[in-house]
């Protein structure tokens, strides 16, 4: 008679990879985000060149990054809080970034991970910046 099957307690534990378009800089993520956003400020739309940003936000321990990058560090609009942009300097994707006002937290675009599959958002920040013919999902979080 053969022994039962063992199951396993241990959660699986589901790994995702970015990168620039290069592949230089690349990224691991370790487990889910913690959020998923679209952002509308200016300043993403000037970063992305498109009409809105989507990251997703994990805790700095989930994250490891390889490759060199390069640094572009930006004001808040207030003039109080940085953002701190981590891109490849040969291509000069953004890969990820991190902020004062969110210590211990690292954002990724979520086009730098490729994956049509990824989580969607879950909320919509600076929405007063949104372009006016841009349709959101019904159930998203709405903040001004």
């Amino acid at each position: 008679m053969s022994p039962e099957p063992i199951l396993s307690t241990i959660p699986l534990v589901s790994t995702r990879h970015a990168a620039c378009s290069c592949e230089q800089l690349r990224l691991t993520v370790e487990g889910e985000p913690v959020r998923v956003s679209i952002c509308h400020c200016l300043a993403c739309q000037r970063r992305t060149g498109s009409v809105f940003g989507v990251q997703a936000r994990f805790d700095a321990e989930q994250v490891t990054t390889e490759g060199a990058s390069r640094q572009y560090v930006r004001v808040s609009d207030e003039g109080e809080k940085r953002a701190f942009f981590h891109f490849c300097p040969d291509c000069g994707a953004t890969v990820f970034y991190t902020t004062e006002a969110t210590p211990g937290i690292v954002a990724v675009p979520v086009g730098a991970f490729a994956d049509p599959s990824f989580p969607a958002p879950t909320r919509s920040v600076w929405e007063e910046r949104r372009h006016l013919w841009l349709r959101l999902p019904d159930d998203i979080e709405h903040v001004s």
